[in-house]
């Protein structure tokens, strides 16, 4: 994966649009090429990847908890 930051390292206060990948084959290289960013979610154990649904609460999850913070 390409991404460097994790999602909580990520300001995401500001105006914000999330593209996630699919499940099997992610992003396209267009699409990551139009992205100001990448970021990651850290998998624990045995897990090697997250539905996109969930994937997308979590990120929208910590850009709320960013933006109720300031």
């Amino acid at each position: 994966m390409e991404a460097k930051q994790y999602y909580y390292e990520q300001d995401l206060t500001g105006p914000l649009a999330i593209v996630i990948g699919s499940e099997g084959h992610g992003i396209t290289r267009l699409v990551k090429e139009n992205c100001d960013y990448l970021i990651k979610i850290p998998m624990k154990g045995k897990i090697t990847s997250l539905n996109a649904s969930v994937s997308a609460g979590i990120v929208m999850y910590e850009a709320l908890k960013q933006r109720n913070k300031k």
